[in-house]
């Protein structure tokens, strides 16, 4: 009996023969280390970037000159994720994942070879969008291989090269930058590299759309619209100056437009037919709780990224990098975590909505701690013997990382095959948007929080002063700065703890796993 209706890819096609399985573990594994690779590039000129400004003639006063560089691959990894993710529903992970490499690879070159801000900008933006295919298309490829109750690992271990990225990007620029002679250098590599990858992925990622259903048309307007309205909020965000104003000049403008084209995107998603994000089929409620606490989840690692470092540069006076090494307490966390989230669902002991809501619990309680930070906090300890600011950056990460698998997994369990791609784009795109909201109204609220809080102090005046009172004086003046900053960071980490909670709350909504699919995996040829 012929019909339209997708099926499952378990039921679609036959378990692998032995030959298959290595196969298929290759298969991921390339695509595992694509996504490291494209992470790494998402932080790999933060450590660079005074390299860049010097080989571009731009003063050091200028820093907002070169910031496009660092935006311009997150914009990019933004816009054109929910695009590529559908595309690979309708073309097959093996030619998505071979596209977007070779235009990782396009953009690096670009990159390398810019004379100038605006084609440096250029080539890290297509090196973002191409990038920001390949973390979905991979968690979507897990779906294809992989059955229900035996993919909560694998999940884990692509979440798990996604954050070794943001740990190591840092350090791998600068390493590789002083190995090649060159910030130039990074993005040559990554040449050889993308060819290498291509290669294997042509030979072990199975070709064809994931299952035995009729190719479907691509959204082609919906995903443009949508790609313009993530670009408008991220350029909105954006602002060179936040301690005059929330937003720039031109921030209500293009929110404004943002918003009008999301009206537009919402009616053109309202036709029946050829859909960007088609939820038919689809459990909305899990899904969209996947979305909210993907997003939560993103709003809380950015905080973290951006504060602890400021914390630890203005209040523990720490150089660059040792505020960096002070921040790998957390970011080391997350992949532990990001694995451990995958046992846990592994285990069959407890769901993604108890693993995703412990997780949010676990880091919201660790933003309390971190709130309390005491004046000093060096010698903190717990139980005599941990260090506390070690312990409470730990414990966040680990909760952070744990919602990782569950997330992905629960959005791919609540819509059907034939959507995983773009299902799981959707999780990161969520994600992310939460990283750059979040940090932008936070950072945006504490930086006129810590204004409202020093609009009376005033420098002293200590000339012509004896010198103790010279002292008393500049001390106290330096005392009054302090306890504004702690008050400030203690405010947004306390305001990050409350997003945590809001974020677990949602997972309360995932929803029970339904009945576990056949223990055969599926691979494809």
């Amino acid at each position: 009996m012929t019909s339209t209706q997708p099926t499952s890819a378990a039921s679609s096609t036959a378990a692998p023969t032995p030959a298959g399985v290595p196969r298929r573990r290759l298969a991921i594994s390339v695509g595992g280390v694509a996504v490291l690779l494209a992470a790494l590039d998402a932080y790999v000129v933060v450590g660079v970037l005074t390299d860049i400004m010097d080989s571009l003639h731009i003063a050091d006063t200028r820093l907002e000159r070169v910031t496009p560089v660092v935006t311009g691959f997150l914009l990019g990894y933004v816009a054109g994720m929910p695009l590529l993710g559908s595309l690979s529903d309708r073309f097959g992970r093996r030619a998505l994942l071979v596209a977007s490499l070779l235009g990782f690879g396009a953009g690096s070159a670009l990159t390398a070879a810019s004379g100038d801000i605006l084609l440096l900008t250029a080539g890290r933006t297509l090196q973002g969008i191409a990038g920001g295919a390949l973390l979905p298309v991979t968690v979507a490829l897990v779906s294809d291989l992989w059955p229900d109750r035996d993919r909560h690992l694998v999940l884990g271990n692509i979440g798990a090269a996604q954050e070794l990225g943001s740990v190591l990007g840092p350090l791998y620029g600068v390493a590789v930058a002083a190995l090649l002679g060159s910030w130039r250098g990074i993005f040559w590599l990554n040449l050889p590299l993308v060819v290498v990858a291509v290669a294997l992925v042509w030979w072990a990622v199975p070709g064809g759309p994931p299952t035995s259903t009729a190719p479907r048309r691509t959204d082609l307007v919906g995903g443009l619209l949508l790609a313009v309205a993530l670009g408008g909020v991220v350029v909105a965000l954006y602002n060179p100056d936040p301690e005059r104003s929330v937003l720039p000049s031109w921030g209500w403008p293009v929110l404004a437009g943002a918003a009008v084209v999301t009206v537009l995107f919402v009616l053109w998603e309202r036709r029946p037919k050829t859909r960007l994000l088609d939820l038919t089929g689809a459990a909305k409620g899990p899904f969209f709780a996947a979305l909210t606490a993907s997003w939560c989840a993103g709003a809380a690692l950015m905080v973290t990224l951006v504060d602890v470092e400021l914390v630890a540069q203005t209040l523990l006076g720490r150089s660059g990098v040792e505020a960096t090494l002070v921040l790998t307490r957390f970011l080391v966390a997350l992949p532990v975590g990001a694995v451990l989230g995958g046992l846990l669902l592994r285990s069959g002991r407890l769901s993604e909505r108890v693993v995703t809501a412990g997780g949010l619990l676990l880091a919201a309680l660790a933003y309390v701690l971190i709130a309390g930070w005491p004046v000093d906090l060096p010698a903190a300890r717990y139980l005599g013997f941990l260090p506390r600011m070690d312990t409470d950056l730990a414990l966040a990460g680990l909760g952070l990382g744990l919602v990782i698998a569950p997330l992905s997994s629960a959005a791919l369990r609540a819509t059907p095959p034939p959507q995983h791609g773009v299902a799981s784009s959707a999780v990161v795109v969520a994600r992310t948007m939460g990283m750059l909201i979040g940090v932008a109204a936070l950072t945006a609220w504490g930086l006129h929080r810590f204004h409202t809080l020093t609009a009376e102090l005033d420098f002293p005046l200590v000339f012509g002063k004896p010198a103790e009172e010279q002292k008393r004086l500049l001390s106290a003046y330096a005392d009054a700065l302090q306890s504004a900053l702690r008050t400030e960071y203690r405010e947004i980490f306390l305001i990050t703890a409350v997003v945590c909670l809001a974020g677990a709350v949602s997972a309360i909504f995932l929803g029970a796993p339904s009945r576990p699919e056949p223990s055969g995996a599926v691979l494809r040829s």
